[in-house]
């Protein structure tokens, strides 16, 4: 396979193809053709030959190096995180950095998958010999995982067992200072949308509150699946049982989206008369209207450290578990703002 070759599968252009696969600026194609040139990437199993990168003229045939080393990423949350931008873009800098160590994602599971008895087995027979795994997994999954591969890498909001290799954004501290932010602008009457059962982001809604002095009122908190339609649904729930809250911290990005339509759809000025405030930063939070103030989480640095990780203890590099935590930091856009006093 030559990057000619796959231009024409893709339908783009050589320089196109070779900007894509070799980081070269963010703005290098959609991402939908992205999408494209990764899942060719991926199903070809082709990488670049260090020699043949000096070549002057792309479209020349590239002599591959041996066999590329075979990982794979797991999107542990749900089967719907593999359509989640927060968890394609983490999948996407994991590929990036493992092609230029002649390594292939050669294979993207959910945690549907891992239900299958036949996965492990397709695992062992493409000798995979590592996977990194996104978002909170399961404590037993974890486990057999470890048994079958040695080498696995985590990547979460949410630290997870101390004997796994792991890159972590504190999603406690991301919680709170999104919490903070709304109460340095004035506001006591914030709602949270999100899950709730051994989520960080939620205990750091509380613990900002309480180090406020701010009750938390059960009204103001709506449990909902984290996604557009999770966030919909929970905004019109917040507006029946806590009508005087003036902000939302909504749990991502895509929930807070669907809270924007649904406060909207109901006259709710935004932030004139609720303020949205959410994490992730993905693309759309700078196109929806209002634009989205959100916690920016560096998920292109996770995804990077995650295979040095995973390609270090490959090659023996390290045999004790090690955590690496990455900051976070506060995008401010139109949708907070100081709480309109006259709102009953």
């Amino acid at each position: 396979m030559t990057l000619k070759e796959i231009a024409q599968e893709v339908g783009v252009s050589i320089s196109t193809v070779s900007r894509v696969i070799n980081q070269k600026g963010t703005n290098a194609a959609s991402k939908e053709v992205q999408d494209r040139i990764w899942q060719v990437v991926r199903a070809t199993g082709y990488v670049p030959n260090a020699a043949a990168q000096s070549l002057k003229r792309s479209d020349q045939p590239v002599q591959q190096e041996a066999t590329p080393h075979v990982i794979a990423c797991l999107f542990a949350r749900s089967p719907a995180a593999i359509n989640d931008p927060f968890f394609t873009q983490l999948a996407r800098s994991v590929e990036e950095a493992a092609y230029q160590k002649n390594y292939v994602v050669k294979f993207l599971f959910t945690a549907l998958d891992m239900d299958h008895p036949g996965t492990m087995q397709i695992i062992m027979d493409n000798h995979v010999e590592g996977i990194v795994v996104l978002g909170r997994c399961d404590k037993k999954l974890l486990m057999v995982l470890r048994r079958v591969l040695k080498n696995v890498v985590c990547i979460s909001l949410n630290q997870m067992d101390d004997k796994l290799d792991q890159v972590i954004c504190d999603a406690t501290e991301i919680g709170r200072a999104a919490v903070e932010h709304l109460i340095a602008l004035g506001h006591c009457n914030i709602g949270y949308l999100g899950e709730t059962s051994n989520e960080n982001r939620y205990v750091g809604y509380q613990n900002a509150l309480q180090a406020h002095g701010i009750p938390l009122q059960a009204n103001s908190v709506v449990d909902v699946l984290l996604s557009s339609e999770g966030g919909y649904r929970g905004a019109k729930q917040l507006l029946r049982q806590a009508p005087d809250l003036t902000a939302v911290f909504c749990a991502n990005d895509a929930t807070a989206v669907g809270a924007i339509r649904a406060l909207q759809e109901e006259g709710i000025k935004i932030p004139g008369d609720i303020s949205i405030i959410s994490v992730d930063n993905i693309e759309m939070a700078q196109y929806v209207s209002p634009t989205l103030t959100t916690i920016h989480i560096p998920l292109d640095e996770m995804g990077h450290m995650a295979f040095c990780q995973l390609h270090d203890r490959i090659t023996g590099g390290h045999q004790i578990p090690m955590r690496v935590s990455v900051p976070f930091s506060l995008v401010e856009r139109e949708s907070c703002a100081k709480p309109n006093r006259r709102k009953k």
